[in-house]
């Protein structure tokens, strides 16, 4: 009888620490499965937000190619290029200058960059005044 009750209690033993296995699989694997969503969102997060700042920096670059071009304008009122690059920062802009477009007496400046593969476009139009040679601008357009 002895035996038999020995036997008895090794088989509630083993029931009782596969239970406790099953249990730690269990919870193991929820963990792991809540630490690859955790960096699939992470992952997530820092591309969206590098995406971000690439796109501002490329927005800000093609600015300072428009306002370079204005500047040119204001030294030369004759000035046109057809495309020209500017340095800014780490990346490059570029501006191009038409005279009379679309009309007489207006100036078109479009400036672009692009920064990882984000893109900034900006396109002004200036009116001149033929007699004073004064420059105005008319339209200041930020572009998708």
């Amino acid at each position: 009888m002895l035996s038999a009750l020995h036997f008895h209690s090794r088989i509630l033993a083993v029931r009782s620490g596969q239970s406790f296995l099953v249990l730690i699989l269990l919870i193991g694997g929820m963990v792991a499965v809540i630490g690859v969503l955790l960096a699939f969102f992470a992952g997530a997060l820092v591309d969206s937000s590098s995406g971000y700042q690439a796109s501002v920096t490329a927005q800000a670059a093609a600015i300072s190619g428009a306002q370079d071009a204005l500047l040119q304008l204001d030294r030369n009122p004759d000035f046109s290029a057809g495309g020209y690059a500017l340095a800014v920062g780490s990346t490059t802009a570029t501006v191009s200058v038409t005279q009379n477009a679309p009309s007489a007496y207006l100036i078109t400046v479009s400036s672009s960059a692009i920064v990882s593969g984000r893109t900034g476009k900006i396109n002004v139009v200036v009116a001149e005044n033929a007699s004073t040679s004064q420059m105005t601008i008319v339209s200041w357009q930020i572009l998708p």
